[in-house]
């Protein structure tokens, strides 16, 4: 499901989160999934629940996931995801893209692989 890279130069917490963010946006966790607890996940993982609590905190208010008092935190549609998240990723994807082109890809491979590619195949 998760796993830690200690050589990652990013913060547990950031692995962790995005881990998680891309599990939801995948649907390998459902709208309406619950994720596991944090205490369960710190365990799982072997870091402090403390980190955890903190990507959850971070997802939540990015509007990836709902945390409910005694329930437990569930995946929601991403339909919804904010605003701010949406600008930075095509902030990113604008800068990969002219990086790209700066390497000589054109535009027609850009597009068949943002709109048809199979990264996968390629790799």
């Amino acid at each position: 499901m998760i796993s830690i890279n200690y050589r990652d130069n990013r913060p547990i917490y950031e692995q962790v989160r995005d881990s998680l963010r891309q599990l939801i946006t995948s649907g390998a966790i459902p709208p309406g999934g619950k994720l596991p607890s944090v205490r369960e996940l710190a365990a799982e993982l072997a870091i402090n629940p403390n980190t955890i609590q903190r990507a959850y905190r971070e997802l939540e208010s990015e509007g990836y996931i709902t945390s409910q008092p005694g329930r437990g935190s569930f995946a929601m549609e991403c339909t919804g995801a904010r605003e701010e998240r949406r600008a930075e990723l095509w902030k990113t994807l604008d800068a990969a893209a002219a990086e790209l082109r700066w390497l000589g890809v054109s535009r027609e491979e850009l597009l068949e692989h943002i709109i048809g590619g199979d990264r996968d195949a390629e790799d």
